[in-house]
């Protein structure tokens, strides 16, 4: 259980997330969640991302008691390629595919984020992200390192994946999975000023 002076509960299980909002001082409780992913019909890419960061943010809050009062957040990222949203890779040839639609050429990297507090609160991100030419040696060894196995795009910015972005036009941590910028933003209209507390932390301990 968290401790009684945490910010946020946090609707994911993502290391990279949390490791985000430790970043920027943000106390939180992960409550992993499971939702439907599948792409509706018809559903652009910033839809499909508000629906499921909304989606999650609101599985995470039904875990909770209704005298819980703290917000929860929830995010989802799309790597989105000629407007195709590409998913986590179902196996090797599935990564191979979508690296062959990625490779040297830009994309674009939609992450939303869903706060539930005081009011519903949801903000996207857009980034583009650009790959060198890979060849199939890259790709190979890329997938035998076990990163691309559960990322949408089948490639981490954080991790080895970074080797293959020539460019990045946009919010690093939008493509990591948690825009920082948007986040922040979210938690201002929930009170929650993290430059202010560190201020005072600072103050008090002077």
């Amino acid at each position: 259980m968290p401790g009684p002076d945490f910010h946020i509960y946090l609707a994911s299980a993502s290391p990279r997330r949390a490791a985000l909002l430790e970043q920027i001082g943000v106390r939180y409780c992960q409550i992993a969640t499971d939702v439907d992913e599948q792409v509706r019909l018809n559903e652009s890419a910033i839809d499909y991302v508000k629906r499921l960061a909304l989606f999650k943010a609101e599985a995470a809050r039904a875990c909770l008691q209704v005298s819980d009062t703290h917000p929860v957040i929830g995010a989802d990222t799309a790597v989105v390629v000629d407007g195709q949203i590409l998913g986590k890779p179902l196996n090797k040839e599935d990564a191979l595919d979508m690296w062959s639609k990625l490779s040297g050429r830009c994309h674009e990297v939609y992450t939303a984020v869903a706060l539930l507090g005081k009011e519903t609160q949801i903000a996207c991100n857009i980034s583009k992200v650009c790959f060198k030419k890979l060849n199939l040696m890259e790709q190979e060894a890329y997938w035998a390192t076990g990163e691309p196995r559960d990322k949408a795009g089948s490639y981490a910015v954080q991790g080895l994946g970074a080797i293959f972005i020539e460019r990045l036009d946009g919010s690093y941590s939008g493509v990591m999975g948690l825009p920082l910028f948007e986040t922040q933003t979210l938690l201002l209209g929930e009170g929650i000023d993290m430059l202010r507390e560190i201020k005072n932390i600072k103050g008090t301990s002077a």
